[in-house]
């Protein structure tokens, strides 16, 4: 049995600081991705506690694990590290390099930028995602991989968190996915999450469901979620490519 052998290949990964970051940002894209057969997995840095209103570790995974579900995510991994005390460091980059290689991933998406007044550990997510991107297709570094092959990642993007705008000054083009469709899900994914979003917290499915409208709105969407790339988005057929939906 081959190293690889254990992980599936994935066409798509995205990458939070916590479990429900990910659904907050791109769930609809997620979804609608698993719809049209592609294999998309979630990577959360840390499990996300502790926070106010969760008794513990076990029931967030429990809530992460039915979100996924809902959006038709085919594997989550949570990794190690720590909420509260995420940072950029040599093995927080290794780590999820490892998991890059594992799942060997077409597109990677994670934070844009800084989230001013939301948690501080959403930078340090952009910094670990960016190096890992770049950690996992370096050759000659088996020994921190655990011998598994490197894998370059084909594109990478950048998502919004719910108001904050994917406007990394590295960002050459974006592109906004149509989730008219998927909407609906995102938000029941985000529900799932009952210890995060309790009642008195309602206003913010309201505001998650206004974002997705007015990014949907400037590109003549329903519904939209808008990400930043990395590189400059081309085509060889400018037809296909302007009026493609």
């Amino acid at each position: 049995m081959g190293l690889l052998d254990a992980y599936p290949v994935l066409d798509v990964i995205a990458v939070g600081a916590h479990p429900d970051d990910a659904e907050i940002a791109c769930g609809g894209t997620l979804a609608a991705l698993a719809e049209q057969g592609y294999r998309v997995g979630i990577i959360d840095l840390t499990d996300g506690e502790p926070t106010p209103n969760c008794p513990s570790p076990e029931m967030r995974k429990a809530e992460a694990e039915e979100s996924a579900a809902v959006l038709g995510v085919h594997r989550r991994v949570t990794l190690d590290l720590p909420n509260r005390r995420l940072f950029d460091t040599f093995e927080a980059r290794v780590a999820l390099a490892t998991e890059f290689r594992k799942y060997r991933p077409r597109v990677v998406i994670g934070f844009g930028d800084k989230t001013p007044t939301a948690s501080p550990d959403h930078w340090q997510a952009m910094q670990i995602t960016d190096a890992a991107v770049f950690y996992s297709r370096l050759t000659k570094w088996e020994e921190h991989f655990g011998s598994l092959p490197v894998h370059t990642i084909a594109r990478q993007l950048y998502f919004n968190l719910l108001f904050h705008a994917a406007t990394a000054n590295v960002a050459t083009s974006h592109v906004t996915v149509d989730i008219s469709h998927t909407l609906e899900k995102k938000i029941a994914a985000i529900r799932c999450y009952r210890t995060q979003f309790p009642p008195e917290r309602e206003y913010v499915f309201e505001r998650i469901r206004g974002a997705a409208l007015i990014s949907g709105a400037a590109t003549g969407f329903a519904a939209g979620e808008t990400f930043a790339s990395t590189r400059a988005l081309g085509t060889n057929d400018l037809l296909q490519f302007l009026f493609l939906r």
